[in-house]
């Protein structure tokens, strides 16, 4: 299988670039900058999310998702919505922790990545398993607003992975230092 990702293109600098639009590619890149952004915008998603989870009105919002879904319906069986519902946002919150100490222990980092993959995959699937979530309008199919709001799991899922890749890469670093 061939890569799209180059050893050669891990290392770019604002001095290799030629044009003002690779200039700023790269400035960015010297920052750091998707991995700050995409990380610090997961942990205040998931602190936020997790938390609200842990409220009634939290808890019942979530019911006709997770009632839908194969996925995760037992989950609300076994436990009841408010119960159920506290152990998601406690799994978010974690997972967000894991990220946060991922910044000094880039292993901590991955897990709370494959955390946050499984609960996004998990939500992801409920666009095609809760009612409403697809519409038609005048003979074509949409995402209705409840759509729209599950969709941009398939984005979380992709930020996971990023993690997991970019912790793993820190974590490999490390493995090898001298």
């Amino acid at each position: 299988m061939k890569t799209l990702v180059t050893p050669e293109m891990h290392e770019v600098s604002r001095a290799q670039a030629k044009s003002k639009l690779t200039q700023l590619a790269a400035w960015t890149h010297e920052r750091n900058l998707p991995f700050l952004i995409t990380s610090v915008g997961m942990i205040v998603m998931l602190l936020w999310a997790g938390s609200y989870k842990m409220t009634a009105p939290g808890a019942e919002g979530i019911v006709p998702l997770v009632s839908n879904s194969p996925l995760i319906s037992w989950h609300f069986k076994v436990f009841g919505p408010y119960i159920g519902s506290d152990l998601i946002g406690l799994t978010e919150m974690v997972a967000a922790a894991l990220i946060i100490a991922g910044y000094w222990r880039p292993k901590a980092g991955i897990i709370g990545g494959l955390i946050a993959s499984v609960m996004f995959f998990t939500t992801s699937t409920m666009v095609i398993t809760t009612p409403g979530a697809i519409i038609s309008v005048h003979g074509m199919r949409y995402m209705s607003f409840l759509g729209l709001f599950l969709f941009k799991d398939v984005i979380s899922l992709g930020v996971s992975f990023y993690l997991i890749s970019y912790f793993g890469k820190q974590a490999i670093l490390a493995e090898n230092k001298g």
